[in-house]
């Protein structure tokens, strides 16, 4: 049997045992060694205000309906997209991987996992990383996504707003693009982690004022030839619509919840011809889709962290054994000014 988490009610973590099933011919167990909280989605769903726990979404239409069967519902099973694991089993067609090799990927905070060889093979862990170091695999993709988005070209102003774990990534890839990068947090630590990491350049607090309007004196009147908006605060939002270049990108990265307080689109979006993009890890940019997808992203990502491209290690702020879930994910809710990448050990 294998133990998984279950968000038994908003804010109320347990566990739950599963089966761990027999292995098909070509198929792998996969033991986990570790597994990263995200503070976006996961913590949404832990909270209680995800769309998918008070609406429907209708696949068909790409539409949420309101109803009174929403499409996922109390208790929820398995959440967590940041796994790394070693195989401890293999098929006995097997023949791509073996038994001692370590994998990244997404499968959930549980204790094992069953794949197929070719997702294995694919997902590698790169000579010189530590294991730790997987479950930066698709959290980087999402950061990797939203750069391709906002189409940086070198020697650009790019600000970053939040700086959480995507917006550290997302400002090292910007700066590794050749830009000048502007981080923007309203924690000191966050801050300064980033500039130690040389992931930017300059740092605003935005409790010592507005940021759009320091970003506009840094260039000159100009503004940002783009912002990147990776902390889901409809305010911040606002802010980096009001600091970017006329006429230029906003790439909205962040995972939104409820109603968009604090944003004035009749105001800057409006008179500024502002771009306002989406990027979300579902979809790639269509122009790059004939040779991107999520694969190559996460591939890339861990390809960037063994050459050093990437210096992600330093973001992991807490390692929490696996029985102690729900004191980590407490802590994140509680007080996420003392933490930043939260890791579960198994």
């Amino acid at each position: 049997m294998g133990q998984v988490t279950v968000f038994a009610q908003p804010r109320t973590l347990t566990f739950a045992d599963y089966p761990d099933p027999p292995l098909g011919p070509r198929e792998v167990r996969l033991k986990t060694l570790f597994s990263g909280i995200s503070t976006g989605t996961e913590l949404t769903a832990y909270r209680g205000s995800n769309p998918y726990i008070h609406k429907r979404w209708d696949a068909d239409q790409r539409l949420f309906i309101k109803t009174d069967q929403p499409s996922q519902q109390y208790p929820l099973s398995g959440w967590g997209y940041e796994e790394v694991g070693e195989i401890v089993e293999t098929g006995p067609q097997v023949n791509q991987v073996k038994v001692g090799e370590v994998v990244y990927g997404t499968w959930g905070h549980k204790t094992h996992h069953v794949v197929d060889e070719e997702y294995a093979s694919t997902r590698r862990l790169p000579a010189g990383l530590e294991p730790v170091q997987g479950i930066f695999s698709h959290i980087g993709a999402i950061a990797l996504n939203g750069i391709l988005d906002a189409a940086i070209r070198i020697s650009e102003t790019v600000a970053i707003f939040g700086l959480g774990v995507p917006g550290q990534i997302t400002a090292q890839l910007a700066k590794k693009s050749g830009a000048r990068v502007i981080g923007v947090d309203p924690l000191q630590s966050r801050l300064d982690l980033a500039l130690e990491l040389g992931a930017i350049d300059v740092k605003l607090d935005p409790q010592d004022g507005s940021p759009a309007e320091r970003i506009k004196a840094l260039t000159q009147g100009r503004g940002a030839d783009v912002c990147i908006e990776v902390s889901g605060f409809h305010g911040a939002l606002n802010e980096a619509i009001r600091a970017v270049a006329y006429s230029s990108r906003v790439v909205a990265l962040g995972f939104f919840q409820g109603e968009a307080q604090g944003l004035y689109l009749g105001e800057e979006y409006h008179h500024n011809r502002i771009d306002l993009l989406c990027s979300q890890i579902s979809g790639i940019s269509p122009e790059l889709s004939h040779r991107w997808n999520r694969l190559r992203l996460v591939q890339t990502t861990m390809a960037l962290q063994a050459q050093g491209v990437l210096n992600l290690r330093p973001l992991i702020s807490h390692v929490f054994p696996f029985s102690e879930a729900a004191d980590a994910f407490a802590l994140l809710d509680n007080t996420p000014e003392k933490a930043l990448q939260v890791v579960l050990a198994f």
